[in-house]
């Protein structure tokens, strides 16, 4: 190796590593301010990276004794794991559809469909807030489950698209061949073909419904929700 591949090797590494600690630095910081006292935070002259008055529970006892935080993720979860369940009911059968059996008008169409996940949540907060009241489901649970797989399918069934287009289409016909109908050949090959793809999209819709904010604000108002 010579002397300016282990240098550009070793300049590499220095990105890669000081990428690496500004990416790790928020989570380093939430780890040691979790343990601090409330003194020592507000203390400008207390050193950041330390505990000069010793690491507390306290903080954590507040907030598994004195708040609902265990309800709130189980909420949370049980919102995510719906949400994913109808993405994968609709988004799977969609983006196949739109990758075998509906030619060029199926890739424009597929196109389209994702640019609706680029409207700004803003945009469609009143007329989902309108959905919401009429099926009145405000201060509910369900009303999440209504609104955010509006923002997740999109996505989701633009994603498998090319997931499948990227299947060859002679395995499938194969599969059709030895006596396969076409659903028994999607579920029976495609399907498992396509693993990453779906552990992308679980993946994706339940990271999405954790950290939503706008539209669990604005349709949750009581604080066991």
């Amino acid at each position: 190796m010579s002397a300016r591949e282990k240098a550009a090797k070793a300049g590499h590494r220095t990105l890669i590593t000081l990428f690496s600690l500004f990416a790790a630095f928020p989570f380093a910081w939430m780890l040691i301010t979790a343990f601090k006292k409330t003194n020592d935070l507000l203390d400008p002259n207390s050193f950041p990276f330390g505990y000069p008055k010793g690491p507390t529970l306290e903080n954590l006892r507040v907030l598994f004794e004195e708040t609902l935080f265990v309800r709130w993720i189980g909420n949370t979860v049980f919102v995510g794991v719906i949400v994913v369940i109808i993405t994968l009911l609709l988004a799977v059968p969609a983006g196949y559809a739109l990758a075998r059996l509906s030619g060029t008008f199926g890739e424009q169409l597929g196109i389209g469909i994702f640019l609706t996940y680029l409207v700004p949540p803003t945009i469609l907060f009143i007329p989902l807030a309108k959905v919401v009241s009429t099926l009145h489901l405000q201060d509910n649970l369900w009303a999440l489950v209504v609104t955010y797989p509006s923002f997740t399918i999109p996505f989701c069934t633009w994603l498998m698209m090319g997931f499948f287009k990227a299947i060859p289409k002679d395995i499938e016909e194969a599969a059709m061949v030895d006596g396969m109908s076409r659903l028994g050949a999607f579920t029976r090959v495609i399907l498992p073909m396509s693993v990453a793809g779906l552990l992308t999209v679980v993946i994706f819709t339940f990271t999405l419904v954790m950290q939503e904010f706008v539209y669990g604000l604005t349709f949750i108002n009581s604080g066991r929700n």
